[in-house]
């Protein structure tokens, strides 16, 4: 016999009783019934029941070990009473019999539990990840993980795309965000940065012939942490394709998400095809540019209602109305808890009516509004007897902050929000630039490297605020997957865009040489996008916080709690490496 064992602790059933076997595992759980010792021992694979009974030479060392600590059982399979079959587990119609135990790993005191899993904090969690991974939740989500993966990899394949690998080791890059650097022993004073994107060498592959490429591509941004951003670094299904415009790519991507998120999905749907939103229509009708389409609600401009109307504090602003139907049977409780939920992003207020019978308003503003003023907002928002309509006043910006969460909120207060889906869109007509409010200086509003609609002569005869991009998100769920885009390809597109972007002939050439030169020998058209993996799984697993997704991340602060990075280095190696430090002063 196998000096660890014969068999998995997922693997036994009815047709193994009466054989001999060799488990090992770990502890999960220990009971004492009426003096019989039953014992769940767990290994990557599922879990098997021990039995010892009473005078069992085996029972006082088993009864003795503490939980995690790692077993390695012989013992004989015995069939379980009827009444004792457990239907949750493959091998709940089995149990083993202990004859022989040998402890391979003893377990101290737990800083918090395996099972039941608790509430621990997530510094402890994160401080003892390989602990806070033997828990149940955990090691599915990482296995999901690996599934999704692999399912990738066979679905990109199949569709006739080549995995490659391309450099860690690289330039810096204009992504948005800020690069880690990498200083070079060799070259004193210069640094290595660690790709955010493969973006140049993806493109640089198409120029070079591969025409579909795909990699499962670490990507590495010096960026604040949110619930659904991980710290540091990120991985995502980094795809190009050549000779294709924006729908060649768009029907890839949503035979492969629609793919996934079925095999994946635990019976939740997929809608598809997936909607085309323009950026600014997504702002206008949804506050933001992902938005949650599991709700048909929508926000409606209004403005024009209340410019000569008698109600002075919308007089002169930006105004959008929310109208959620149905909702004669909401208490003033549902309208009052929405202002409150409205004032926790920020806004002072949330102005409200509701339409009873006749068309009649009642609510706080409705004494403010004429009959043509009213007739004007029910015609605009489509109200009716039984609708609330609630309202966001101020700068475009401003609303737009306020009323999307508080469209989103409002259909899960009404009961008019659809959980069990994935809905899918996407977000297209991006501005290719943008003024910056602290600066006033125009900016790419996106990917640098993408094609203007309208091409050089776009660019040369518009105003740049005006110039539309072939730029594209894909949004599930209110989240955001990926930013695309169809790729400029052309030298003189190039120079043109970065210079309306604030860039001189000599920058761009001096940072972007490698591609610039590739675009002067016979560049394709081409384009591609890169959905995170990591939010793929955050959304499969229903998890609202990425860190549950992902193996070892960093905290909130960029810290690795369990292997103690980033951590300082030996003067002797700064000196190799050609560095000084000057730390920020100490605050008092």
């Amino acid at each position: 016999m196998h000096r660890y064992r014969s068999h998995t602790c997922g693997e036994l059933r009815a047709t193994d009783v009466d054989s001999d076997v060799r488990l090992s595992g770990w502890l999960h759980n220990r009971r004492d019934l009426g003096g019989i010792l039953f014992v769940d021992l767990r290994d990557h694979y599922g879990f098997t029941q021990l039995v010892v009974h009473p005078g069992s030479p085996v029972y006082d060392q088993l009864a003795g070990q503490s939980k995690e600590s790692v077993l390695r059982v012989d013992g004989r399979v015995l069939a379980r009473s009827a009444e004792n079959v457990n239907p949750e587990l493959p091998t709940g119609e089995v149990e083993v019999e202990v004859t022989g135990i040998e402890v391979l790993g003893a377990a101290d005191q737990l800083p918090f539990p395996v099972f039941p899993e608790d509430n621990a904090n997530e510094e402890m969690r994160l401080t003892n990840r390989f602990l806070d991974l033997r828990r149940q939740r955990m090691h599915r989500n990482i296995m999901l993980r690996t599934q999704v993966i692999a399912f990738l990899r066979r679905e990109m394949t199949a569709l006739g795309f080549n995995e490659m690998a391309t450099p860690i080791l690289s330039a810096t890059s204009p992504e948005g965000a800020r690069d880690f650097l990498v200083p070079s022993r060799v070259h004193a004073g210069k640094f290595y940065a660690l790709p955010q994107a493969p973006q140049q060498f993806k493109q640089l592959l198409m120029i070079s012939g591969f025409d579909r490429y795909f990699q499962i591509a670490p990507c590495f941004r010096d960026e604040d942490s949110r619930a659904d951003r991980s710290p540091g670094e990120f991985y995502q299904l980094d795809v190009e394709m050549s000779f294709v415009e924006q729908e060649d790519v768009f029907g890839v991507i949503e035979k492969v998400m629609t793919d996934l998120f079925t095999e994946f999905g635990n019976g939740r749907t997929v809608t598809s095809p997936f909607p085309r939103i323009p950026f600014r229509e997504a702002m206008l009708k949804y506050g933001n540019d992902k938005p949650d389409l599991r709700t048909s609600l929508e926000l409606v401009d209004v403005s024009a209602v209340f410019a000569d109307s008698g109600f002075k504090a919308f007089a002169g602003k930006h105004v959008r109305a929310l109208a959620v139907h149905d909702t004669a049977d909401q208490p003033r409780k549902f309208f009052d808890s929405l202002g409150e939920y409205a004032v926790s992003l920020g806004a002072q207020g949330l102005a409200w009516v509701r339409v009873g019978d006749g068309n009649a308003l009642t609510g706080p503003i409705a004494k403010f509004l004429t009959e043509q003023d009213v007739a004007a907002l029910l015609g605009a928002v489509g109200a009716k007897p039984g609708t609330a309509i609630f309202f966001g006043a101020g700068e475009f910006d401003e609303v737009s902050k306020i009323m999307g969460p508080v469209r989103v909120e409002a259909a899960k207060r009404a009961g008019q929000f659809d959980e069990d889906v994935f809905r899918f869109c996407w977000i297209v007509d991006f501005p290719m630039f943008e003024r910056n409010e602290d600066t006033g200086q125009i900016e790419f509003s996106h990917n640098p490297f993408s094609m203007p609609q309208g091409g050089l002569d776009a660019l040369l005869t518009k105003d740049p605020l005006d110039i539309l991009a072939w730029q594209y998100d894909i949004v599930c769920n209110g989240i955001e997957l990926s930013s695309g885009a169809i790729r400029n390809h052309e030298p003189d597109v190039m120079y043109k865009a970065f210079e309306i972007a604030g860039y001189d002939r000599a920058t761009v050439e001096a940072e972007f040489g490698g591609m610039l030169r590739a675009f002067h020998y016979g560049a394709p058209p081409h384009g591609g996008i890169a959905p995170g993996v990591d939010r793929m799984v955050m959304l499969l697993a229903d998890e609202p916080n990425i860190r549950e997704t992902i193996a070892f991340p960093l905290n909130q602060n960029a810290q690795d709690l369990l292997m103690g990075a980033p951590s300082e280095v030996t003067e002797a190696r700064l000196r190799e490496l050609h560095i000084s430090l000057r730390k920020p002063p100490q605050k008092s």
